[in-house]
């Protein structure tokens, strides 16, 4: 039983050639999928903190994205982070609109 490997590759996977050049293949995938995370990030869920504090959410997420990109070969993990960024810039733009006109008050703070 053969099983052929490009058949079974995601979008970015086959996008980067993981299969004729898997260490400079593995490396595009991560800083592709790390670039994503860090909009994700920052679209939906970034908060004013200390630069230390930014400094040690993003070495995490650098620790996370190095397991995320294992999975990115075989599995969508690129492509859903390109729909969850997708979202959260539309949901941002519409927020953005709701508050330039008006209609949603935002805190003091």
């Amino acid at each position: 039983m053969s099983v052929n490997v490009t058949e079974r590759l995601t979008f970015f996977g086959r996008l980067f050639r993981l299969d004729s050049n898997p260490e400079s293949g593995m490396w595009y995938l991560f800083i592709t999928i790390f670039i994503l995370s860090i909009l994700v990030y920052n679209l939906g869920f970034a908060r004013k903190v200390k630069v230390w504090q930014n400094a040690i959410i993003y070495v995490v997420m650098f620790l996370g994205c190095i397991i995320l990109t294992f999975f990115g070969a075989f599995l969508p993990v690129a492509e859903s982070l390109i729909v969850a960024t997708a979202v959260l810039a539309l949901y941002r733009f519409r927020l953005h609109q709701e508050r330039k006109a008006g209609n949603i008050k935002t805190s003091g703070k």
